[in-house]
Protein backbone atom coordinates (compact mmCIF):
# COMPACT_ATOMS: atom_id res chain seq x y z
CA UNK A 1 0.00 0.00 0.00
CA UNK A 2 -0.47 2.46 -0.52
CA UNK A 3 1.61 4.36 0.69
CA UNK A 4 1.59 3.84 1.36
CA UNK A 5 2.29 8.08 0.21
CA UNK A 6 2.37 11.34 -1.28
CA UNK A 7 4.79 14.11 -1.60
CA UNK A 8 5.20 17.40 -4.18
CA UNK A 9 7.97 17.79 -6.77
CA UNK A 10 8.67 20.76 -4.05
CA UNK A 11 9.05 18.36 -0.94
CA UNK A 12 11.18 15.71 -2.55
CA UNK A 13 13.86 17.21 -4.23
CA UNK A 14 17.39 17.78 -2.59
CA UNK A 15 18.95 21.14 -3.17
CA UNK A 16 22.61 21.25 -3.47
CA UNK A 17 23.73 24.27 -2.09
CA UNK A 18 27.37 25.58 -1.12
CA UNK A 19 27.87 25.81 2.33
CA UNK A 20 27.95 29.43 3.38
CA UNK A 21 31.65 28.86 4.89
CA UNK A 22 34.16 27.07 2.60
CA UNK A 23 36.84 27.20 5.53
CA UNK A 24 34.47 24.23 7.40
CA UNK A 25 30.99 23.30 8.43
CA UNK A 26 30.47 25.39 11.62
CA UNK A 27 28.29 27.74 9.98
CA UNK A 28 26.22 24.64 8.12
CA UNK A 29 25.51 23.27 11.78
CA UNK A 30 25.20 26.17 13.54
CA UNK A 31 21.13 25.47 13.93
CA UNK A 32 18.46 28.08 12.68
CA UNK A 33 19.99 30.86 10.65
CA UNK A 34 17.42 33.72 10.81
CA UNK A 35 19.95 35.97 9.33
CA UNK A 36 20.86 34.43 6.14
CA UNK A 37 18.91 34.56 3.20
CA UNK A 38 20.20 31.34 2.18
CA UNK A 39 18.73 28.04 1.92
CA UNK A 40 20.07 25.59 4.61
CA UNK A 41 22.45 23.19 3.06
CA UNK A 42 21.10 19.31 2.28
CA UNK A 43 23.08 17.92 4.89
CA UNK A 44 22.23 14.25 2.85
CA UNK A 45 23.77 15.21 -0.18
CA UNK A 46 23.51 12.46 -3.04
CA UNK A 47 22.39 10.35 -0.76
CA UNK A 48 18.11 10.84 -1.81
CA UNK A 49 19.31 10.39 -5.24
CA UNK A 50 20.58 7.29 -5.07
CA UNK A 51 18.21 6.15 -3.01
CA UNK A 52 15.05 7.12 -4.74
CA UNK A 53 16.98 5.86 -7.88
CA UNK A 54 17.47 2.31 -5.96
CA UNK A 55 13.91 2.28 -4.69
CA UNK A 56 12.64 2.85 -8.28
CA UNK A 57 14.58 0.42 -10.08
CA UNK A 58 13.51 -2.17 -7.74
CA UNK A 59 10.16 -1.32 -6.42
CA UNK A 60 8.48 -1.04 -9.99
CA UNK A 61 9.24 -4.11 -11.26
CA UNK A 62 8.03 -5.48 -8.66
CA UNK A 63 4.94 -3.51 -8.61
CA UNK A 64 3.90 -4.52 -12.06
CA UNK A 65 4.71 -7.88 -11.24
CA UNK A 66 2.85 -7.73 -8.25
CA UNK A 67 -0.33 -6.27 -10.83
CA UNK A 68 0.08 -9.07 -13.23
CA UNK A 69 -0.11 -11.56 -10.12
CA UNK A 70 -3.67 -9.88 -8.85
CA UNK A 71 -4.94 -9.60 -11.99
CA UNK A 72 -4.61 -13.38 -12.75
CA UNK A 73 -6.01 -13.92 -9.17
CA UNK A 74 -8.93 -11.39 -9.75
CA UNK A 75 -10.10 -12.78 -13.41
CA UNK A 76 -9.77 -16.56 -11.64
CA UNK A 77 -11.74 -15.51 -8.33
CA UNK A 78 -13.84 -12.58 -8.94
CA UNK A 79 -12.83 -11.61 -5.51
CA UNK A 80 -13.50 -7.63 -4.41
CA UNK A 81 -10.10 -8.13 -2.56
CA UNK A 82 -8.09 -8.69 -5.03
CA UNK A 83 -9.61 -6.02 -6.93
CA UNK A 84 -8.80 -3.47 -4.28
CA UNK A 85 -5.16 -4.77 -3.81
CA UNK A 86 -5.16 -4.35 -7.50
CA UNK A 87 -5.81 -0.88 -7.43
CA UNK A 88 -3.37 -0.75 -4.76
CA UNK A 89 -0.70 -1.36 -6.71
CA UNK A 90 -1.75 0.71 -9.88
CA UNK A 91 -2.01 3.54 -7.72
CA UNK A 92 1.51 2.49 -6.12
CA UNK A 93 3.18 2.24 -9.57
CA UNK A 94 1.45 5.78 -10.60
CA UNK A 95 3.10 7.01 -7.30
CA UNK A 96 6.54 5.86 -8.31
CA UNK A 97 6.41 7.04 -12.04
CA UNK A 98 4.72 10.72 -10.56
CA UNK A 99 6.44 11.43 -7.52
CA UNK A 100 10.00 9.58 -7.39
CA UNK A 101 11.33 9.34 -11.31
CA UNK A 102 8.84 12.87 -12.63
CA UNK A 103 9.08 15.16 -9.30
CA UNK A 104 12.30 13.82 -7.51
CA UNK A 105 14.55 12.33 -10.17
CA UNK A 106 13.67 14.04 -13.27
CA UNK A 107 12.25 17.76 -12.07
CA UNK A 108 14.81 17.71 -8.95
CA UNK A 109 18.05 16.16 -9.64
CA UNK A 110 18.22 15.71 -13.46
CA UNK A 111 16.66 19.28 -14.40
CA UNK A 112 18.25 20.74 -11.64
CA UNK A 113 14.85 22.40 -10.79
CA UNK A 114 14.84 24.40 -14.31
CA UNK A 115 11.06 23.99 -14.94
CA UNK A 116 8.46 26.46 -15.25
CA UNK A 117 6.53 27.75 -12.46
CA UNK A 118 3.14 26.60 -14.24
CA UNK A 119 4.82 23.07 -14.37
CA UNK A 120 5.65 22.05 -11.00
CA UNK A 121 1.95 23.42 -9.86
CA UNK A 122 0.70 21.33 -12.03
CA UNK A 123 2.37 18.25 -11.29
CA UNK A 124 0.96 18.73 -8.01
CA UNK A 125 -1.79 18.19 -8.50
CA UNK A 126 -0.98 14.85 -10.49
CA UNK A 127 1.06 13.55 -7.33
CA UNK A 128 -1.28 14.76 -4.56
CA UNK A 129 -3.81 12.91 -6.47
CA UNK A 130 -1.78 9.84 -6.68
CA UNK A 131 -1.11 9.85 -3.14
CA UNK A 132 -4.79 10.48 -2.26
CA UNK A 133 -5.66 7.52 -4.37
CA UNK A 134 -2.97 5.20 -2.72
CA UNK A 135 -4.33 5.74 0.55
CA UNK A 136 -7.70 5.79 0.21
CA UNK A 137 -7.79 2.73 -1.76
CA UNK A 138 -6.45 0.90 1.27
CA UNK A 139 -9.49 3.13 3.39
CA UNK A 140 -11.93 0.25 0.79
CA UNK A 141 -9.79 -2.61 1.43
CA UNK A 142 -10.18 -1.94 5.18
CA UNK A 143 -13.90 -1.00 4.88
CA UNK A 144 -14.50 -4.60 2.69
CA UNK A 145 -12.42 -6.46 4.85
CA UNK A 146 -14.72 -5.10 8.12
CA UNK A 147 -18.03 -5.63 6.25
CA UNK A 148 -16.87 -9.12 5.62
CA UNK A 149 -15.89 -10.31 8.98
CA UNK A 150 -18.33 -8.53 10.90
CA UNK A 151 -21.56 -8.41 8.35
CA UNK A 152 -20.92 -11.61 6.88
CA UNK A 153 -24.34 -11.78 5.40
CA UNK A 154 -24.67 -8.25 4.06
CA UNK A 155 -21.45 -8.66 2.26
CA UNK A 156 -22.51 -11.58 0.35
CA UNK A 157 -25.32 -10.19 -0.42
CA UNK A 158 -23.74 -6.78 -1.84
CA UNK A 159 -20.39 -7.70 -2.27
CA UNK A 160 -19.74 -7.60 -6.36
CA UNK A 161 -16.82 -7.24 -9.08
CA UNK A 162 -18.92 -4.34 -10.51
CA UNK A 163 -19.94 -2.81 -6.69
CA UNK A 164 -15.84 -2.90 -6.51
CA UNK A 165 -15.03 -1.00 -9.58
CA UNK A 166 -17.74 1.51 -9.21
CA UNK A 167 -15.99 2.31 -5.70
CA UNK A 168 -12.40 1.77 -7.01
CA UNK A 169 -13.24 4.65 -9.54
CA UNK A 170 -15.07 7.07 -7.62
CA UNK A 171 -11.72 6.87 -5.01
CA UNK A 172 -9.97 7.55 -8.45
CA UNK A 173 -11.92 10.80 -9.12
CA UNK A 174 -12.29 12.17 -5.68
CA UNK A 175 -8.70 11.60 -5.46
CA UNK A 176 -8.05 14.02 -8.65
CA UNK A 177 -10.50 16.81 -7.55
CA UNK A 178 -8.98 16.95 -3.98
CA UNK A 179 -5.64 17.09 -5.64
CA UNK A 180 -6.75 20.38 -7.34
CA UNK A 181 -6.63 22.74 -4.55
CA UNK A 182 -2.39 21.45 -4.00
CA UNK A 183 -1.90 23.73 -7.61
CA UNK A 184 -0.84 26.67 -4.48
CA UNK A 185 0.80 23.96 -2.48
CA UNK A 186 4.33 25.95 -1.61
CA UNK A 187 7.90 24.73 -1.81
CA UNK A 188 8.51 23.57 1.77
CA UNK A 189 12.21 24.38 1.12
CA UNK A 190 11.67 27.67 0.02
CA UNK A 191 9.24 29.05 2.51
CA UNK A 192 11.19 31.45 4.40
CA UNK A 193 8.37 33.58 5.55
CA UNK A 194 5.99 32.40 8.37
CA UNK A 195 2.99 30.35 6.63
CA UNK A 196 0.28 32.14 5.45
CA UNK A 197 -3.23 31.08 5.84
CA UNK A 198 -3.49 29.16 3.07
CA UNK A 199 0.16 27.56 3.11
CA UNK A 200 -1.55 26.36 6.94
CA UNK A 201 -4.69 25.21 5.53
CA UNK A 202 -3.20 23.26 2.54
CA UNK A 203 -0.82 21.32 4.89
CA UNK A 204 -3.37 20.31 7.33
CA UNK A 205 -5.36 19.25 4.64
CA UNK A 206 -2.49 17.38 3.49
CA UNK A 207 -2.08 15.78 6.85
CA UNK A 208 -5.54 14.71 7.52
CA UNK A 209 -6.38 13.54 4.07
CA UNK A 210 -3.26 11.54 3.82
CA UNK A 211 -2.93 10.29 7.72
CA UNK A 212 -5.19 11.46 10.64
CA UNK A 213 -8.56 10.44 8.75
CA UNK A 214 -7.08 7.05 7.52
CA UNK A 215 -5.57 6.02 10.13
CA UNK A 216 -8.37 6.75 12.32
CA UNK A 217 -10.61 4.47 9.95
CA UNK A 218 -8.04 2.07 9.96
CA UNK A 219 -7.54 1.77 13.70
CA UNK A 220 -11.59 1.71 14.09
CA UNK A 221 -12.25 -1.15 11.36
CA UNK A 222 -9.07 -3.06 12.95
CA UNK A 223 -9.96 -3.08 16.15
CA UNK A 224 -13.71 -4.12 15.48
CA UNK A 225 -12.16 -6.94 13.15
CA UNK A 226 -9.59 -7.97 16.38
CA UNK A 227 -12.67 -7.96 18.51
CA UNK A 228 -14.92 -9.72 16.27
CA UNK A 229 -12.41 -12.42 16.14
CA UNK A 230 -11.69 -12.99 19.91
CA UNK A 231 -15.66 -13.39 20.38
CA UNK A 232 -15.61 -15.66 18.14
CA UNK A 233 -12.25 -17.84 19.97
CA UNK A 234 -14.52 -17.70 23.04
CA UNK A 235 -17.32 -19.19 21.34
CA UNK A 236 -15.58 -22.13 19.85
CA UNK A 237 -12.34 -23.16 18.60
CA UNK A 238 -9.84 -20.51 18.17
CA UNK A 239 -10.01 -18.96 14.86
CA UNK A 240 -6.93 -18.59 12.26
CA UNK A 241 -7.36 -15.18 10.76
CA UNK A 242 -7.63 -15.33 7.43
CA UNK A 243 -5.05 -14.09 4.27
CA UNK A 244 -6.94 -11.33 3.61
CA UNK A 245 -7.52 -10.21 7.04
CA UNK A 246 -3.92 -10.87 7.70
CA UNK A 247 -2.77 -8.43 4.61
CA UNK A 248 -5.21 -6.00 5.73
CA UNK A 249 -3.50 -5.63 8.30
CA UNK A 250 -0.06 -5.50 7.66
CA UNK A 251 -0.85 -2.91 4.34
CA UNK A 252 -2.42 -0.97 7.26
CA UNK A 253 0.67 -0.79 9.96
CA UNK A 254 3.35 -0.68 6.70
CA UNK A 255 1.47 2.69 5.97
CA UNK A 256 0.96 4.12 9.29
CA UNK A 257 4.50 3.64 10.56
CA UNK A 258 6.36 4.91 7.56
CA UNK A 259 4.19 7.88 7.51
CA UNK A 260 4.37 8.74 11.18
CA UNK A 261 7.60 11.13 10.54
CA UNK A 262 6.72 12.26 7.96
CA UNK A 263 3.59 13.92 9.55
CA UNK A 264 5.23 14.34 12.24
CA UNK A 265 8.06 16.69 10.96
CA UNK A 266 5.60 18.12 8.34
CA UNK A 267 4.06 19.84 11.45
CA UNK A 268 7.30 20.79 13.31
CA UNK A 269 8.22 22.70 10.29
CA UNK A 270 4.96 24.41 10.22
CA UNK A 271 5.10 25.67 13.89
CA UNK A 272 8.72 25.44 15.09
CA UNK A 273 11.00 25.89 13.01
CA UNK A 274 11.24 26.22 8.89
CA UNK A 275 13.03 24.09 6.39
CA UNK A 276 14.85 27.57 5.09
CA UNK A 277 16.25 27.94 7.95
CA UNK A 278 17.38 24.98 9.95
CA UNK A 279 19.21 22.19 8.66
CA UNK A 280 17.76 19.66 11.40
CA UNK A 281 14.18 20.11 9.60
CA UNK A 282 15.66 19.83 6.40
CA UNK A 283 17.48 16.59 7.36
CA UNK A 284 14.73 14.73 8.93
CA UNK A 285 12.37 15.84 6.53
CA UNK A 286 14.54 14.20 3.93
CA UNK A 287 14.49 11.02 5.73
CA UNK A 288 10.75 10.92 6.66
CA UNK A 289 10.46 11.58 2.58
CA UNK A 290 12.77 8.70 1.95
CA UNK A 291 11.05 6.58 5.02
CA UNK A 292 7.15 7.30 3.42
CA UNK A 293 8.10 6.76 -0.26
CA UNK A 294 9.35 2.80 1.01
CA UNK A 295 5.91 2.06 1.76
CA UNK A 296 5.19 2.24 -1.82
CA UNK A 297 7.64 -1.29 -2.55
CA UNK A 298 6.98 -3.40 0.63
CA UNK A 299 3.51 -4.81 -0.40
CA UNK A 300 5.06 -7.45 -2.35
CA UNK A 301 7.11 -8.97 0.46
CA UNK A 302 4.23 -9.19 2.17
CA UNK A 303 1.89 -10.71 -0.55
CA UNK A 304 4.39 -13.62 -0.78
CA UNK A 305 4.94 -13.73 2.87
CA UNK A 306 1.50 -14.57 3.73
CA UNK A 307 -0.48 -15.67 0.65
CA UNK A 308 0.56 -19.07 -0.60
CA UNK A 309 -1.90 -18.62 -3.34
CA UNK A 310 -0.21 -15.26 -4.14
CA UNK A 311 3.30 -16.99 -4.19
CA UNK A 312 2.27 -19.75 -6.50
CA UNK A 313 0.54 -17.01 -9.03
CA UNK A 314 3.97 -15.16 -9.19
CA UNK A 315 6.12 -18.71 -9.65
CA UNK A 316 3.12 -19.38 -12.99
CA UNK A 317 3.85 -15.79 -14.31
CA UNK A 318 7.76 -16.46 -13.90
CA UNK A 319 7.12 -19.52 -15.68
CA UNK A 320 4.69 -18.20 -18.34
CA UNK A 321 7.21 -15.76 -19.17
CA UNK A 322 9.63 -18.39 -19.61
CA UNK A 323 7.72 -20.56 -21.75
CA UNK A 324 7.87 -18.08 -24.82
CA UNK A 325 11.79 -17.56 -24.57
CA UNK A 326 12.46 -21.36 -24.44
CA UNK A 327 10.16 -22.04 -27.41
CA UNK A 328 11.95 -19.19 -29.52
CA UNK A 329 15.11 -20.73 -28.62
CA UNK A 330 13.93 -23.77 -29.80
CA UNK A 331 12.53 -23.06 -32.84
CA UNK A 332 15.55 -20.66 -33.95
CA UNK A 333 17.67 -23.69 -33.65
CA UNK A 334 15.41 -26.42 -35.31
CA UNK A 335 15.39 -27.29 -39.08
CA UNK A 336 12.65 -27.31 -41.21
CA UNK A 337 10.91 -30.22 -40.97
CA UNK A 338 7.65 -31.24 -43.75
CA UNK A 339 4.61 -30.64 -42.30
CA UNK A 340 2.79 -34.02 -43.55
CA UNK A 341 3.87 -36.69 -41.71
CA UNK A 342 4.86 -40.44 -43.43
CA UNK A 343 1.64 -42.91 -43.62
CA UNK A 344 1.38 -45.54 -41.18
CA UNK A 345 3.29 -43.43 -38.18
CA UNK A 346 2.08 -44.66 -34.44
CA UNK A 347 0.48 -42.66 -33.05
CA UNK A 348 2.78 -42.74 -30.20
CA UNK A 349 5.87 -41.75 -32.54
CA UNK A 350 4.50 -38.60 -32.98
CA UNK A 351 6.36 -35.64 -32.33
Amino acid sequence: MQLAGGETAGQLRVTLLPTPNSSGLSQEFAGRWPESPAMSPCVAGVIPVIYYSVLLGLGLPVNLLTTVALARLAARTRKPSYYYLLALTASDIITQVVIVFVGFLLQGAVLAREVPQAVVRTANILEFAANHASVWIAVLLTVDRYSALCHPLRHRATSSPGRAHRAVATVLGAALLTGIPFYWWLDVWKDADPPSTLDEVLKWAHCLIVYFIPCGVFLVANLAIVRRLQRRGRSGPRPQVGKSTAILLGVTTLFALPWAPRTFVMLYHLYVARVHHDWRVHLALDVANMVAMLNTTVNFGLYCFVSKTFRATVREVFRDAHLPCTLGSQSTGMVAEPTLKPLGLPREAEL
